[in-house]
């Protein structure tokens, strides 16, 4: 199958004029009309899913995370990123990236993660589309029924197989209003307020996003691999749905880069 059909089944998803401007999703490595037979889907590229790559004969590999961001000057091998730019080339593999376009699609990251967590009757908490509400980073909805804050947390933490959740005064002991933003979503704190959420679940947070000066939200970071890894299911669930004649891995080597002494 050729990689432009694959792409264009991901992107009629998650249209790449969805991206944010500092993004890189798209195809970074291969051509569009080149044949490939076997995706593996990840998180991150690195060499470890590289190396599931070649043992599984996979010569397309779909990623969350662009593996580059910035322009290349060298490939020295100096790092992991012209490291895998460099073996990919090599050994005819293509990468592809879909990272904030998936961010913001409808039924895309946040809401993926909402739905995993027991939360419904969705809507986004920051819209970017002018033309369509549901397109858009973060959501906020409502629990079936109301809990208390820390049950919550424990299950959450059981259910996404986090190791530690950071969490800022707990505002309210009982919280049926839940906010979601997977990845980086400082940014998103107070649409979460404005949306009327009890308690907002994110990552990325720095010390001061832990300062509640109302005391009506409560802040929750579990970790930016841990939010993201959905991405999993999603880009599987879209091929393997679409694509029924194309073979499609979810890779067993994407791994959280941060490690955690308890």
């Amino acid at each position: 199958m050729k990689i432009k059909e694959i792409t264009d089944t991901i992107e009629r998803f998650a249209p790449l004029a969805w991206q944010e401007s500092y993004d890189n999703a798209g195809l970074i490595v291969g051509r569009p009309e080149d044949e490939v037979h076997r995706a593996l889907v990840t998180v991150d590229v690195t060499d470890e899913v590289l190396d599931e790559a070649e043992r599984e004969g996979c010569d397309l590999v779909i990623a969350h995370h662009p593996i580059v961001f910035h322009p290349l000057k060298r490939f020295n091998s100096a790092d992991y990123v012209q490291r895998a730019v460099e073996r990919a080339i090599r050994r005819g593999i293509a990468l592809y990236a879909c990272h904030t376009n998936l961010d913001s699609a409808p039924q895309g990251m946040s809401w993926r993660l909402a739905a995993m967590l027991g939360i419904g009757n969705l809507r986004v908490l920051e819209a970017t589309n002018p033309t369509d509400g549901r397109v858009g980073f973060g959501v906020a909805g409502e629990l079936p029924a109301p809990m208390a804050t820390v049950d919550f947390l424990r299950g959450l933490q059981r259910k996404l197989q986090v190791q530690v959740v950071r969490h800022s005064d707990i505002a309210a002991e009982r919280i049926r209003r839940v906010a979601v933003c997977t990845g980086a979503g400082a940014s998103l704190i107070g649409a979460a307020r404005e949306a009327g959420a009890e308690l907002y679940v994110t990552a990325d947070l720095k010390y001061n996003d832990f300062m509640t000066p109302d005391g009506k939200l409560t802040v929750a970071d579990i970790g930016h691999f841990e939010s993201e890894y959905c991405a999993i299911d999603i880009l599987f669930d879209i091929l393997s749905k679409n694509l029924r004649n194309f073979a499609v891995r979810r890779s067993v080597s994407s791994r959280n880069p941060v490690n955690y002494l308890i």
